[in-house]
């Protein structure tokens, strides 16, 4: 939910959380919360960009859109991170569009004062290029997973990397969406999941995931989803470890 206290709460967000006191201080007056709705649009294509967006409850996807309105997802965001790395990274705008794949809160920041933090030198800058490069690796594994992998696989890693940004183990995700996030019909999507399901790992309805066999969806996954979680806990420590 939007309004509920995890949502509300700023430090939720793996990178606001890890700020130095003195630069959270400075933060926290100018962060603005907004709450995102499923399929709500934060960027398109080639838009030029108001806010980078740190999520607490929701989950963006980052989608590269073909001219013929294919698409495929090259990451997804959740509480770990931040959509809009290009403003601080020399860039105003980016080829991909940023799509709200789980409905939640974020707090946004104005493109003028991330630059201007960025710009300080400081410890948040060091985090926030330590984020990008997470970002870029799980960029860079979706790739090659898309191209050398099976849809059963592929679909397997985009489920689980969703679960890592959320609570509990139940997704929302219609057919079209994770056909438009995977690059495939929406009849391979179908077969894939229905196998999943047989096997005991998922069960799908109506656009409803739970996740019933976790280590066993991590089994029948490539190694795509291993390189992703072990860059992000080497850069980042996430994700978070649980209380022993």
């Amino acid at each position: 939910m939007a309004d509920s206290p995890d949502a509300l709460n700023p430090r939720r967000n793996h990178l606001l959380a890890a700020l130095p006191d003195e630069d959270w201080r400075r933060w926290a007056g100018q962060l603005e919360f907004l709450p995102l709705k499923l399929g709500q649009v934060i960027y398109e294509s080639g838009q030029l960009q108001s806010h980078v967006y740190f999520p607490t409850t929701a989950v963006v996807s980052m989608l590269y859109v073909m001219e013929d309105g294919a698409s495929a997802e090259i990451a997804v965001v959740g509480y770990e991170g931040m959509v809009g790395v290009s403003l601080f990274m020399g860039g105003e705008t980016t080829p991909s569009r940023a799509v709200v794949q789980s409905a939640g809160g974020c707090y946004r920041l104005r493109a003028s004062e991330i630059k201007a933090e960025f710009n300080r030198y400081g410890l948040s800058m060091q985090l926030l290029l330590r984020y990008t490069q997470a970002l870029i690796t799980q960029m860079s594994q979706t790739s090659v997973c898309n191209r050398h992998h099976l849809l059963e696989q592929q679909l397997c890693r985009s489920l689980l990397l969703s679960l890592d940004r959320i609570e509990g183990d139940h997704l929302v995700m219609t057919q079209e969406l994770i056909a438009n996030r995977l690059g495939v019909r929406r009849e391979g999507v179908t077969e894939a999941a229905l196998k999943l399901q047989k096997l005991g790992l998922i069960d799908y309805a109506r656009g409803h995931i739970t996740v019933l066999d976790r280590p066993g969806l991590e089994q029948r996954s490539c190694e795509c989803y291993g390189v992703v979680k072990v860059e992000y806990d080497r850069l980042l420590n996430w994700p978070p470890k649980s209380p022993a």
